[in-house]
């Protein structure tokens, strides 16, 4: 579904990627595992077009990407889950949800949202701004699912939250991929990916350093984690 070659990106003179090429399959979850600063958040703006300034390809489902801004990628099926949630200023939860355009052709309906995020359902009329932290990650998920984004690009959705939550994110995202959607997701926390995703990138200094399965990771988590520094 998702292909990048060689792609390299920079703000101003600081180059943060470096001839990165990684692939992410139909109905894949991959994880990006790396230190802070090594280019994880930074790629992800790049596939999504919020970070114009990178050289190399990025390609979904064999359409290159580098003539289209972030909103025409959105159309294309790209949903783009922020660190920051992106919570709408103003708007209650029902209407955070249903303002986004559908941009795929098996969106989740109402019904299916309100039944995997009950606490939404329970907050629907409240303004998005003032759910807690973990409710406004919930929603930045929900949010896109029911436009029928086929492809997630997501940003540390487990910072912050509570255990009880970051196992809540992982139902979620293990019950979306059971829908066929696919995964591309940043995250610090390795026991978590582990159980989650099927494959990971280390990202060392921009550069993919090693491509691991679960049970590599499983087995080197200690020393992973000490790299990482958590």
């Amino acid at each position: 579904m998702l292909r990048i070659e060689n792609l390299s990106a920079a703000y101003g003179e600081a180059v943060v990627l470096r001839g990165v090429s990684l692939e992410v399959g139909t109905g894949e979850v991959v994880t990006l595992v790396g230190r802070n600063g090594a280019g994880k958040s930074t790629l992800l703006r790049c596939v999504m077009g919020l970070h114009p300034s990178y050289t190399g390809r990025i390609e979904l489902n064999g359409r290159d990407l580098a003539a289209l801004p972030a909103h025409r990628r959105a159309r294309l099926g790209l949903g783009w889950v922020p660190d920051d949630r992106g919570s709408y200023a103003g708007l209650s939860v029902a209407e955070s949800l249903l303002l986004p355009p559908t941009v795929g052709p098996d969106p989740w309906p109402m019904a299916r949202v309100y039944d995997t995020f009950p606490a939404l359902h329970a907050r629907r009329d409240s303004p998005s701004t003032k759910l807690s932290g973990g409710e406004q990650q919930m929603l930045a998920l929900a949010r896109v699912l029911r436009m029928g984004a086929r492809l997630l690009l997501c940003d540390e959705p487990t910072e912050g939250l509570s255990p009880l939550l970051v196992q809540q994110v992982g139902d979620i995202l293990r019950t979306a991929k059971e829908h066929g959607v696919t995964v591309l997701l940043v995250e610090q926390n390795v026991h978590f990916a582990a159980t989650v995703a099927d494959r990971h990138y280390l990202l060392v200094n921009g550069v993919v350093a090693e491509t691991l399965d679960n049970a590599s990771v499983r087995s080197r988590e200690r020393d992973l984690l000490a790299y990482l520094g958590i």
